[in-house]
């Protein structure tokens, strides 16, 4: 196990690149995202590995800040710096080779646990040449059950829990067909409704230059949205949109982003900015034009219902809405999995000793994802 500062980060997305191929990561965990704008993010960034005989088993990148009073926080994939974590990671954790059970242990690893032994490092290891011990929290935010469970002895904080509703495609399923009542004649209503001013039509950015301005359309039409609600929306910080843009360079080429513009007729009704990631869809922003629809015609479930029908054409076998319980992602979801974000403050803190007598109380919960969230709705 090595806990390292990083001094080349392009020659770590080299081999982040090449054990990604071998792993079970989601895209949030992909080089794509990790590497987008790492300078900024990462100051000081932390490359945690696991290895048994030489078989490359883990990966994480963390970037290390200074507390105020005192010691230092690993932050899991993020920067630990607001106006940069406004991104917002998901489906975020160790990356792990493939053939790694869901509770960390690989074939032959007998009752070891990967995911808590990498953990307990990250917090208590000397970082390159030993300074003495400090005290360090870490930071997990997006992760899954498989993470929190791997943490309960280290008494991690449990900081929030967020449904993240999908989609799940399956060949010859008819995505209508699962829906409710209600939600399949809203559906049916609106897609009559825009069909008025022409058919209805998907257009697919066919370029970096057409998904740059697919974004850009996109944040107009996003900020629009939450400014009539009086709130400042994503693409407000800057840094959000330069991000992004960055982020379409790396990745469209490869196939890993898709920007769709919704039509009625030769009208935008809304745009979608989504990730693709091993028959995968994530659905991670959009932009309707509210302000034009008129009665019953619903610019967001119009958009997503198109783009589902027509990733489940092309084989896709799940959409995924991303954390946050939105009105318009359960009425379309057919399941959801539970994320975390979490604090594993060091063990003699007041917050280390209080919160690992309040998370030993988890345990029994991550087996039952309702009685998990209640849990953690009443106990914030």
């Amino acid at each position: 196990m090595r806990l390292a500062p990083v001094s080349d980060l392009a020659a770590l997305g080299a081999a982040w690149r090449d054990f990604e191929s071998r792993a079970a990561g989601s895209f949030f965990q992909s080089w794509t995202w990790m590497g987008c704008l790492a300078e900024d993010r990462f100051t000081d960034p932390v490359l945690l590995e696991i290895r048994r005989e030489g078989r490359l088993l883990a990966m994480a990148l963390f970037n290390r800040k200074p507390r105020r009073f005192g010691g230092e926080t690993l932050w899991l994939g993020e920067s630990g710096d607001r106006r940069c974590d406004a991104v917002f990671i998901e489906h975020n954790g160790l990356l792990l080779a493939r053939g790694i059970g869901t509770n960390g242990a690989s074939e032959g690893a007998g009752e070891d646990n990967i995911l808590a032994r990498a953990l307990a490092a990250a917090r208590r290891a000397p970082i390159g040449v030993p300074r003495g011990w400090r005290r360090r929290d870490l930071v997990l935010s997006g992760v899954d059950a498989a993470h929190c469970a791997a943490v309960l002895r280290l008494g991690a904080a449990l900081c929030q829990t967020r449904p993240a509703p999908f989609v799940a495609l399956t060949p010859g399923h008819e995505f209508l067909a699962g829906l409710s009542a209600n939600t399949r004649y809203q559906l049916r209503r609106s897609a009559r409704r825009y069909a008025e001013r022409g058919p209805l039509s998907i257009v697919r950015a066919a370029s970096k230059t057409q998904a740059h301005e697919f974004l850009d359309a996109l944040a107009v039409l996003h900020q629009r949205g939450w400014a009539a609600r009086g709130k400042p929306g994503a693409f407000a910080n800057q840094f959000f949109a330069r991000f992004h843009h960055a982020l379409i360079a790396r990745g469209f080429d490869r196939g890993e982003i898709d920007l769709l513009m919704v039509r009625a007729g030769g009208e935008a009704i809304g745009y979608l900015y989504n990730f693709l990631w091993r028959e995968e869809v994530l659905a991670y922003q959009g932009g309707f034009d509210f302000a034009a629809a008129r009665a019953h015609e619903k610019p967001g479930l119009t958009c997503h219902h198109l783009a589902i029908e027509m990733y489940a054409a092309a084989g896709v076998r799940r959409y995924d809405f991303l954390a946050g319980e939105a009105r318009y992602k359960t009425s379309l979801a057919s399941g959801e999995c539970q994320l975390h974000w979490l604090t594993l403050p060091h063990g003699f803190s007041v917050l280390g000793v209080t919160t690992r007598l309040r998370w030993s109380r988890l345990s029994e919960y991550f087996t039952n994802p309702r009685r998990a969230r209640a849990f953690c709705s009443e106990n914030p």
